[in-house]
């Protein structure tokens, strides 16, 4: 304990505000200095082994002869904390070689790194979907669902719904130590795979087959806690910073095995008196054990992902600016990476990121799973030739079966050895996407001398089944995995990552700041309380009422039922806010972030202050100017009965908005029941005269105890307390009789006591809503007939012939024998949909010009608090260039170069900050007004309205935006070929839905955004990163279609972050940019 006493009293050697290299390590290696080192070193081996793992051994503080100190990292004060963090940031900012010096230390105490081989035997997922216009949720359509549901469930009918195969009878391994490469088209399957691999996948699709993680089934474990699973979809909330989301899922996910290893490290290292590198040995000890861990291992996260220099920006969403596209997709995927999951499956991660940064991220992983032993399965959509040499394993999925599954140097081999070789110039991952297409199969054919014949993916997936490597995967799949050769703490068995105490502080916290954030919300409702506190003070003035009559009562009653509905609209705001936040809900939970009642304790509780405030605005500014009873007692029960009214209605609408889960839906259900309330409340209609089947409606409003308590609180008063002639009873109980009100006093606190009991009851109800129900519309799936035949055909490999465009012109989708000839990479391209030189509607060719551009906003507070002078911080200096009609223009650059900021400047579109140079159209000097309506700006996040079909969104734009003299007929025939230019014909009837949720998959919905753009007609036409989110196929259609466009004489922008050797020579010029926060043009 000598030891333990001579440890812990040097704490003090850290003191509270130093420097930010507080721990650094002096350049004086004085005997001195390496004495004191070694003896803190062995007193800490003297300590208990968890006290050990607890304690690290740091520098002094530069300038003090303070010497070397052994700190306790679970017990540092703030200042001390921040200190820390910097340390262990730097510890770790070459994240290979800290992955390496760390694998060392384990390693040479014998510690064995859990690892998982996750299996996947005949797995096959099947959905149920209408087919056609059956599936969109018209009023009629909704009707009958209801209708055929109830007797589908009777078996009274069979059930419309076809059933769809997602994935079909796949197979195949993931190793620990190798990094997997998920290639496919859209609708291929990866999703639904990843899903099912990861465990989350939807109730609402039918999975047989087998799965397993080191031979253990999925019922054995968790395996939403054992895997981590990065959606494609964002979901974020918009008012938390880049560091406050990722630092949120790192306290829910906890340390996993982290604090167990250093404890078991500390133990054998104590045993073998090894002396561990102190620079790892900080690092492992702040992020396992004390208040910071979370800290260590956010800071880490956002050091590789390349989000340090964003980490204190808000993450933003539709109507708050924030982070950029490819800067939100990588907080999604740091989200996940604080976990301490063995497995990764990732889902299109590098949508919106530069071929740089993602190739940077992906090797971070590589890394990471090649030194610790982690496995991860990672789907890309274009990935750069110099990301795909980063993968070990290759996985191409098509119509939802396993075409290869290997070695990544043995996919060519195999698609030679059925007939298709990937060109010179052509990147083996953009081969791997299109060879299995029927559009796109045709010029990878090698045998010149046999006539060309379409390879069905059934085809190439039996093929697999012959070749080597697939003979090995199922001779592997043959010998059961030994469960003895699994690490204890490989496979979670706890159903969350922390205690429930830090969940629900974690909550709170987030809770607590959200209020903050959205403080203008809350003042904005104090204020507008008070406005109308103020008028009813105008209305109900006390020189105008007496207490002498019924009918003054009567008016006074009034006053009493007004404040009340003011309270209980007040509430109303609940219903927005808390729909609002329920996606990014609904993700964490089954992510197995936390349970549901630590996210709704939190709501209820923190939000209870402002009840405080808006029924002490009420009350304290009308209860004396009206006039009610003087007695100070009866104030401050009226003040406590609105207090417990304005808790009710908040728990109500939370429970409306929770049960809804849908904007319009919630804010339906919440106006009614508030109609409801109000009508059975008592005053409005009195008991007597609420009809017999209503009477029910009486006793359960919240209303009517509120009214009955409030009513005896007032009139049971000394004011009221006399006589009236003909009357022998007191006036006040003829004002509650004539009401129909209880006279009783006791009734006060019936209801104040039904309110609370309302109060647990709808927050109750709220919680259990959120763990029970399923996000909104999450079931309804459609898909068109067209495509319905299309995956059939895939699936048997017989020759299909269908429509194109909606017109009646029979195209034979490449599936009868053809002749092979030298057909090229463009001419097959080209073919696959036809070129138009021209459109319908005329328009007039511009060009754009721009001298000097210069785009600065004021300097944020924060960056003024670290010593930054300036007022202004400028985002763009001295940018000029042009833009001319007939020619395709790419913006490159990093993310956060400045591309999108310019384009911004350039449409018009920034309303805030400092522009400054000259833009000129066609040689005029630009006008915004006029510029508007000759232009089209696709943004790179896809906003639509989700109850439209296709066709109708591009309907309802041409229809806004091209000219009135435009007549109906013209406008279709415009339409139908912008469809066919996007390839969305056969998509025409199907609903856009939410991202993520329900509707058109990324790739369809940023073709979408493209082709509502492309119906205004426009001569000049922004575009920001239309590639970013498609897989090669998909980007070579959306190219062509911008290409198309150019042809016609248009001024087309793009830009592009990852493009393929196709998609870069569809451009005639470049433009690049530097790096973050200078954009000056170097090539033009």
């Amino acid at each position: 304990m000598d030891d333990a006493g001579e440890i812990h009293r040097g704490f003090g050697g850290l003191r509270r505000g130093g420097s930010s290299n507080a721990f650094s390590r002096s350049s004086h290696r004085a005997d001195e200095h390496d004495d004191e080192e070694a003896l803190r070193w062995a007193a800490l081996e003297r300590l208990p082994t968890r006290d050990r793992a607890r304690t690290a051994v740091l520098d002094h503080f530069p300038g003090r002869d303070d010497g070397v100190r052994a700190v306790d990292v679970g017990r540092l004060a703030p200042g001390e904390r921040a200190a820390l963090l910097r340390r262990v940031a730097s510890v770790a900012d070459d994240h290979g070689r800290f992955l390496a010096r760390f694998k060392e230390r384990v390693d040479r105490v014998g510690i064995e790194l859990p690892t998982i081989e996750v299996r996947y035997e005949n797995l096959c997922v099947e959905a149920e979907a209408y087919v056609g216009s059956r599936g969109l949720p018209t009023i009629l359509h909704t009707y009958a669902n209801v209708l055929e549901g109830m007797a589908n469930s009777l078996h009274i009918t069979p059930n419309r719904k076809q059933k769809i195969s997602v994935l079909h009878n796949v197979s195949g391994t993931i190793k620990p130590h190798r990094m997997t490469l998920l290639l496919g088209p859209p609708g291929a399957g990866k999703t639904t795979l990843l899903l099912a691999l990861a465990g989350t996948l939807p109730s609402s699709l039918e999975m047989s087959g087998k799965i397993t993680y080191n031979g253990h089934t999925m019922d054995e474990f968790v395996p939403r806690r054992s895997a981590a699973y990065v959606s494609q979809n964002d979901l974020h909330i918009g008012e938390l910073t880049v560091r406050e989301t990722v630092n949120f899922s790192a306290k829910c996910q906890g340390s996993g095995h982290r604090f167990d290893l250093l404890m078991e490290l500390s133990r054998r290292e104590k045993e073998a008196n090894i002396k561990p590198d102190p620079e790892i040995d900080v690092y492992l000890k702040a992020a396992a054990t004390g208040e910071q861990k979370a800290e260590v291992v956010t800071n880490h996260i956002l050091k590789i992902l390349g989000l340090d220099m964003c980490a204190d920006t808000i993450v933003g969403n539709n109507m708050l600016r924030g982070i950029s596209g490819g800067q939100k997709k990588r907080v999604t995927t740091a989200e996940m990476l604080v976990t301490p999951g063995r497995a990764l499956f990732m889902d299109e991660i590098s949508t919106g990121l530069d071929s740089s940064t993602t190739f940077q991220i992906v090797n971070s992983i590589r890394q990471t799973i090649h030194i610790l032993g982690g496995t991860a399965v990672i789907s890309l959509l274009q990935p750069a030739p110099e990301t795909y040499e980063l993968f070990d394993d290759i996985i191409l999925l098509s119509d939802g079966q396993v075409v290869y599954n290997g070695p990544r140097e043995h996919v060519l081999g195999f698609f030679e050895s059925v007939g298709f070789k990937c060109p010179e110039r052509k990147g083996v991952a953009d081969f791997l996407q299109e060879v299995t297409s029927r559009k796109d199969q045709r010029q990878y054919w090698i045998h010149s001398d046999e006539t060309y014949r379409y390879v069905a993916v059934k085809n190439f997936a039996e093929a697999f089944q012959s070749f080597h490597v697939g003979q090995a995967i199922r001779s592997e799949l043959s010998v059961p995995f030994d469960k003895s050769r699994s690490h204890p703490a490989a496979l979670k068995t706890s159903k969350y990552g922390a205690s429930m105490k830090e969940l629900l502080k974690a909550n709170i916290n987030r809770e607590m700041l959200l209020m903050r954030r959205n403080s203008f919300v809350y003042i904005f409702k104090a204020t507008q309380l008070t406005l109308m506190a103020i008028i009813t003070m105008t209305v109900f003035l006390r020189t105008n009422m007496h207490h002498d009559s019924i009918t003054n009562g009567g008016i006074y009653m009034g006053a009493l039922f007004f404040g009340i509905v003011m309270i209980m609209f007040n509430g109303l705001a609940e219903v927005g806010l808390t729909v609002a936040k329920l996606p990014v809900f609904f993700k964490q939970r089954d992510l197995l972030f936390f349970p549901a009642w630590t996210y709704s304790l939190p709501s209820w509780i923190i939000k209870t202050p402002l009840s405080l405030l808006n029924a002490s605005i009420w009350v304290f500014i009308t209860y004396y100017v009206i006039g009610f009873d003087p007695n100070v007692e009866r104030l401050f029960r009226q003040f406590l009965l609105l207090l417990v009214m304005s808790e009710t209605a908040s728990g109500l609408f939370r429970f409306i908005a929770g049960l809804a889960r849908n904007q319009i839906v919630a804010n339906t259900i919440g106006s009614f029941f508030l109609l409801i309330c109000m009508l059975t409340g008592g005053f409005v209609l009195s008991r007597e005269n609420v009809k017999k089947w209503w009477i029910w409606g009486y006793w359960i409003s919240p209303l009517m105890y509120a009214q009955n308590a409030i009513s005896v609180n007032e009139f049971l008063g000394d004011s009221w307390n006399k006589t009236i002639p003909g009357f022998k009873e007191p006036l006040g109980r003829l004002v509650l009789e004539s009401r129909g009100m209880f006279t009783e006093a006791k009734w006060y606190w019936i209801g104040v006591g039904a309110l609370l009991g309302y109060v647990l009851l709808f927050n109750a109800l709220y919680t259990i809503c959120l763990t029970f129900l399923k996000p909104f519309d999450s079931n309804q799936q459609t898909i068109s007939e067209e495509t319905m035949k299309i995956k059939q055909a895939n699936l048997t490999g017989e020759i299909l012939e269908e429509t194109l465009g909606g017109n009646n012109n029979t195209a034979t989708l490449d599936t009868a024998d053809e002749s092979n000839g030298e057909s090229t990479a463009n001419n097959t391209t080209v073919n696959s949909c036809p070129s138009k030189k021209g459109m319908i509607l005329p328009f007039t060719p511009l060009s754009l010009t721009f001298e000097d551009i210069r785009y600065s906003v004021d300097m944020p507070e924060e960056v003024k608090a670290q010593g930054v002078k300036e007022d202004r911080l400028e985002l763009l200096k001295g940018i000029s260039g042009s833009f001319r009609p007939g020619v395709l223009t790419a913006l490159m650059g990093v993310s956060g170069a400045g591309k999108t900021t310019l384009m911004d400047v350039l449409a018009g579109r920034k309303t805030s900050g400092y522009v400054e140079g000259n833009i000129t159209i066609s040689g005029y000097p630009k006008k915004q007004e006029t510029f508007a309506r000759v232009s089209g700006y696709c943004e790179q996040n896809d906003i639509h309205s989700p109850n439209v079909t296709v066709y109708e969104s591009l309907a309802f734009s041409a229809w806004l935006r091209l000219p009135a003299d435009v007549d109906s007929s013209t406008r279709k025939m415009f339409i139908d070929e912008v469809m066919e230019l996007v390839e969305l014909s056969p998509l025409k009837d199907s609903l856009v839905g939410l991202p993520g949720v329900t509707g058109l998959s990324t790739e369809q919905r940023k073709r979408l955004t493209i082709a509502v753009e492309l119906v205004a007609n426009p001569s000049i036409i922004f575009m920001d990163e239309p590639t970013s989110g498609l897989d090669a196929r998909a980007a070579a259609i959306v190219m062509r279609t911008i290409r198309n466009t150019v042809d016609t004489g248009r001024t087309v922008v793009c830009t592009i972050h990852q493009p393929s050797i196709d998609i870069f020579e569809s451009f005639d010029e470049t433009t690049h940019w530097q790096l973050t926060m200078s954009a000056d043009t170097f090539n033009n």
